[in-house]
């Protein structure tokens, strides 16, 4: 149901005003969210994992605000694939290097995502990303590279970042240095398929993708726990964000050859294409996780000649 004027109301977020659910979690709450509140919350499954991550308050670009994002109730699908490494480079900041699975070979990923329950409130986000080396590490170790494969602590550098709200736009943006912008935006997964669609300026199509989705595993919460870590800019300084995701239902599929990515005339069309992608290598699916996004903090990042 589209969110009409009079079912909104304005917020400050670090001096700009934004338009959220009238009675929605963030207009209620300000993030400080009743967990118990959630937990009646037929699509929640529970709130054991957020119970153990107390919230704290800080200071930062959108004003003060509470620390990590709570999403409780959380699909998200990532097609990896191969790329190589000259083009990745030419796309990567000078001091950050791509991780490679073979010499001259780097990973790079449209990421699609649906946040069903959130602090605040329902939306929609895609990405095109690319899997760097952790920042100050030294030589990257074989277990270093099975892990971030396996998703469980993934290093990326995200190029595009489209969301389908405002305030995921500026909490996004000034908040953590990411590339947003707001556009129409579909995602809908579940335990058979898994579709969706960015929309350009014009309305046409951007990126997108469809693919049936693989088996699932039914996991206990807290049992998988994966980290990924960004990489952004603010103020002109090296940041890292950190989130960590609950997963509680998900699956991979290895060359997915079913999956079907359409790259059309956009943002993320543009970024993608010039990382000259080779090959589908992976497609994960999460029909049902959990997310906590903590705000971004100076990072040491080493630099690279």
């Amino acid at each position: 149901m589209a969110t009409t004027q009079k079912d909104t109301v304005e917020v400050d977020l670090g001096g700009r005003s934004v338009a959220v659910p009238k009675g929605g979690l963030y207009d209620r709450y300000r993030m400080d969210t009743d967990l118990d509140e959630v937990a009646r919350d037929p699509r929640v499954s529970g709130v054991d994992f957020f119970r153990e991550l107390p919230k704290t308050k800080v200071d930062s670009a959108i004003g003060p605000t509470l620390t990590p994002n709570f999403y409780y109730r959380v699909s998200t699908a990532r097609l990896t694939m191969l790329a190589p490494s000259r083009a990745i480079r030419a796309r990567l900041p000078r001091e950050l290097a791509p991780l490679e699975v073979a010499p001259g070979l780097g990973l790079v990923s449209a990421m699609f995502f649906r946040y069903d329950v959130c602090d605040i409130d329902f939306y929609t986000e895609a990405a095109v990303g690319i899997a760097v080396r952790p920042a100050r590490h030294g030589k990257l170790g074989f277990f270093d590279l099975v892990a971030a494969l396996k998703n469980e602590h993934l290093d990326t550098y995200v190029l595009s970042l489209p969301v389908s709200t405002e305030i995921a736009q500026v909490r996004g943006h000034d908040g953590y240095g990411f590339p947003k912008w707001v556009t129409d935006l579909d995602v809908d997964i579940d335990a058979h398929r898994t579709t969706a669609r960015v929309a350009n300026d014009t309305g046409g199509t951007d990126l997108s993708l469809s693919a049936p989705t693989p088996a699932q595993s039914v996991y206990p919460s807290g049992e998988r726990v994966s980290a990924l870590t960004s990489y952004t800019r603010v103020d002109g300084a090296w940041h890292s964000t950190l989130s960590q995701t609950n997963v509680l239902s998900a699956g991979t599929a290895l060359v997915p050859r079913a999956a079907e990515l359409h790259v059309g005339q956009g943002r993320m069309a543009d970024d993608l294409r010039s990382l000259r992608p080779i090959r589908q290598v992976q497609l994960d699916v999460v029909t049902e996780g959990q997310l906590a996004l903590h705000m971004p903090v100076p990072t040491s990042v080493k630099r690279r000649k």
